[in-house]
């Protein structure tokens, strides 16, 4: 069960580490320890729901038709081909994350509600988590398949609250465009290497 959950854990990880809104939000009221456990408790959430909910319907749909899985795996593989090469352009540019826009939430319903909506407004967290996740969960059988997904979560679950917690730490570091081409770099790697795997394991 360890190569399923590496993968889903270098999947999730790839597509959740972005400069974005979502990262943005949670890092600058993270500095601010504005609700610093709350916010990253509901992201997280957020893509736990949706990740079991692509690996329990797209997944198990795709786990039974063995030509939907080929399918699945080398659009899954396309798909991380072309964000691996997003990622090393982004390093290749560097770009920073600035964490001192924006003004602390003055209630925990307006931390809620912020971030629900930074989160779920956005169309790719579904295309990420429901259908690119669902999909190449089908991979697996059984077992196999929660361990993917439960690489995925443990890696949203370590990244939310090491972003939020940790913030006071990182907001310097990642306003420094280096630390975002090493770590846009790994995120290459990481894509390319699982989109690799693949390719390998689904010939045409």
């Amino acid at each position: 069960m360890l190569g399923p959950f590496i993968q889903g854990a270098g999947v999730g990880a790839g597509l959740i580490i972005a400069i974005g809104a979502q990262n943005a939000f949670v890092l600058s009221q993270g500095v601010r320890r504005s609700y610093a456990r709350l916010i990253p408790a509901i992201c997280w959430l957020c893509d736990c729901l949706l990740i079991l909910a692509g690996m329990g319907g797209l997944g198990k749909a795709v786990s039974t038709h063995p030509q939907w899985m080929r399918t699945a795996a080398w659009g899954g593989a396309i798909f991380l081909l072309f964000y691996g090469f997003r990622s090393l352009r982004a390093a290749i540019g560097g770009a920073s994350l600035k964490a001192a826009g924006g003004t602390p939430v003055a209630t925990a319903r307006a931390a809620v509600f912020t971030t629900l909506a930074v989160t779920l407004l956005n169309p790719h967290v579904y295309l990420d988590t429901v259908v690119l996740l669902g999909a190449l969960s089908g991979q697996f059988a059984g077992a196999g398949r929660y361990a993917f997904a439960f690489g995925a979560i443990t890696a949203s679950f370590v990244w939310f609250f090491s972003l939020s917690l940790g913030a006071r730490f990182l907001a310097p570091l990642f306003r420094r465009p280096m630390a975002w081409r090493i770590l846009d770099s790994l995120v290459c790697l990481t894509m390319w290497t699982i989109a690799t795997s693949l390719i390998v394991q689904n010939p045409v």
